[in-house]
């Protein structure tokens, strides 16, 4: 059996601030056991215009993640950060970025997700509507990770709404499912746990919702309450604090393989075209 932890966050614009809480948690995750920590979404900066600025430090925000991984002999989901460039190297040139989540080991940067889809919507919040488009490119190709503790397949945020990502994750191998994550406070509260569940149900792995909590400037609120879900759908834990803490949850890949076996979903599944 294994720990994993999933960290809930306040990020806040100062990256040096916010890097003294990732290594605070990932202080009290290796003290408690777990073998992996998940991060949410803007877990470096969370700031709305400084995707640029933190963009061009991705190089070495990454090779600072390496290196505590390493101190803490952890694996880390690195929630998200900008990136200037796509996964072949290219620039993106027309002013975006890229929102990228890494696994990292204790020895090397393992796996980059780069998030498929992207949040343009309106939502009834101080923001009012999002447009994450205008901003950000989105990456096309899903990824998965082999692990000593079993094939992680990546999301974020927005990636748990389309479960065809979940079931093409799932056909690929994985075992656990990550989702870094900053849900609005509004859209948080009516589906974020019914999504990890409905993804953990779906896919038949277990899934892993780190999230931001509270606010971050004067306008923009996120729901929080991180959690995780079994691979029957059950929910396992889940913040119900404020501010920066952990949940720690066990999992166990024989219990997922008679799960799976005992409703083979992947097998009885049947495509209908419309």
């Amino acid at each position: 059996m294994t720990l994993f932890s999933v960290a809930q966050m306040n990020a806040q614009d100062d990256l040096e601030k916010n890097f003294q809480d990732i290594e605070a948690l990932l202080q009290q995750s290796q003290a408690q056991g777990s073998q992996l920590i998940v991060f949410p979404e803007n877990f470096i900066c969370f700031a709305g215009g400084k995707q640029l600025e933190i963009a061009a430090q991705f190089e070495s925000i990454q090779q600072r993640l390496q290196q505590l991984a390493h101190r803490y002999n952890s694996w880390i989901i690195a929630g998200t950060i900008p990136c200037p460039f796509r996964p072949d190297g290219s620039v993106i040139r027309d002013g975006r970025v890229r929102t990228v989540s890494l696994c990292i080991s204790p020895e090397a940067t393992e796996a980059r997700y780069d998030k498929i889809h992207l949040f343009d919507v309106q939502v009834g919040d101080a923001v009012g509507g999002y447009q994450e488009s205008k901003f950000f490119e989105a990456g096309d190709s899903p990824v998965v990770v082999n692990t000593p503790f079993g094939q992680i397949g990546l999301m974020v945020c927005y990636d748990l709404r389309f479960p065809e990502l979940a079931l093409q994750l799932r056909h690929l191998g994985a075992n656990i499912l990550t989702a870094p994550a900053a849900f609005t406070y509004s859209t948080g509260q009516l589906h974020w746990q019914l999504l990890i569940q409905a993804r953990a149900m779906d896919s038949q792995c277990q899934v892993l919702g780190a999230a931001q909590q509270g606010w971050h400037g004067p306008k923009r609120q996120t729901w929080g309450h991180s959690a995780a879900a079994n691979s029957l759908g059950q929910l396992q834990q889940i913040c119900e604090k404020e501010g920066n803490q952990l949940i720690q949850v066990d999992f166990d890949l024989l219990e997922q393989q008679k799960i799976r076996n005992n409703m083979p979903l992947m097998q009885h599944r049947r495509l209908i075209h419309f």
